[in-house]
């Protein structure tokens, strides 16, 4: 059975079907940008964490860490707090 644009999109016209189809792929273009960042971020976290743990300093700036919190926090809410925990993990892993 063939599946149409419509039922693929749950939108009951091929007008939203339409409007639903370029969205996603708009979504799905700026995720992969986001992915690229968000690699990106971590590379430059680990450039940070080894110049640190060089000159002796600890892998993790708890101080820097809680600017981050609250940057995203203020900027998107309680899920930018749970995002940025998300970025923090990912680019110094767990503690």
């Amino acid at each position: 059975m063939t599946t149409t644009s419509a039922e693929k999109t749950g939108a009951h016209t091929a007008e939203a079907a339409g409007v639903i189809t370029g969205a996603r792929e708009r979504i799905d273009a700026l995720d992969d940008r986001i992915i690229g960042l968000i690699q990106e971020r971590m590379a430059v976290s680990a450039v940070i964490q080894e110049a640190r743990i060089t000159s002796g300093g600890r892998r993790v700036n708890l101080s820097r860490e809680m600017e981050i919190l609250t940057h995203y926090s203020e900027a998107l809410g309680k899920p930018g707090t749970a995002l940025a925990m998300t970025l923090l993990e990912l680019c110094r892993g767990r503690i």
